[in-house]
């Protein structure tokens, strides 16, 4: 499950080395990609519950999951619920203080406004080391070394996908994540966390353990809010080693 962005395509860095050793299903969430936005409320609880029917739909009943970000919370809202199998959230939202949930949205918000007033410009803007600087520094502690490729289908997400703001919505206005108390859970819990991750900041860690006591924390070092860009490599092969 894919965050605020371009859909399935987020995960475009690792799904060939995760399907080198799985059959891999990369979802477009409600309002991206191509799956159409909810017709009613938008939450945190409506969208893990088209997740969850579709994981029924499908038979596919503990199926092991993985998320970042929005997604991140919502594999860990399954797991909590008894969804699943073992589940592997990267910086995850829901366990921000109530002024890091202020931050957060105060500055995400124009971000979305900037990329959405630039979309035209969007590819030549990334294509330039100097672009992806200005643009990204919220997201990567090292923007100029990712590629285009990498980063345009999430920031041309986050300017087109029509559930952007409705997600953003969810995130700022409605409740932190709850916890799975030690023993609730259907399987193993992994947590990743990129320690320079300005988005979900890495002391929400913290917090996101004690309410997820069965969960293992991995660090990700010299890592934003996105793993699949800054470290490729590590966040499929902690993919892997979480599921069964």
């Amino acid at each position: 499950m894919h965050g605020l962005g371009a859909g399935w395509r987020s995960w475009s860095p690792v799904l060939d080395a995760l399907a080198e050793s799985r059959e891999v299903i990369a979802v477009d969430l409600p309002g991206f990609g191509e799956t159409p936005p909810l017709t009613g409320e938008v939450s945190i609880a409506t969208l893990t519950d088209s997740v969850a029917d579709f994981i029924r739909e499908q038979g596919l009943d503990g199926v092991s999951t993985a998320g970042q970000s929005m997604g991140g919370r919502i594999v860990l809202e399954l797991a909590r619920r008894g969804i699943g199998g073992d589940t592997v959230a990267l910086d995850p939202g829901g366990f921000w203080s109530d002024r890091e949930l202020v931050v957060f949205g105060a500055t995400l918000r124009p971000s979305i406004a900037l990329v959405r007033a630039l979309r035209g410009r969007l590819p030549a803007l990334l294509a330039s080391p100097v672009g992806r600087t200005l643009l990204l520094a919220q997201l990567s502690p090292r923007p100029w070394a990712l590629s285009a490729e990498t980063v345009l289908p999430d920031v041309r997400g986050l300017a087109d996908s029509p559930g952007t703001g409705a997600a953003l919505d969810a995130l700022t206005n409605g409740p932190k994540q709850q916890g799975a108390p030690a023993g609730t859970v259907p399987g193993r819990v992994t947590i990743g966390w990129g320690r320079r991750d300005l988005v979900t900041v890495p002391r929400q860690a913290t917090r996101a353990q004690a309410l997820y006591p069965d969960a293992v924390l991995h660090w990700f070092e010299r890592c934003g809010h996105f793993p699949q860009w800054d470290a490729p490599e590590e966040a499929a092969r902690l993919i892997l080693d979480g599921t069964d």
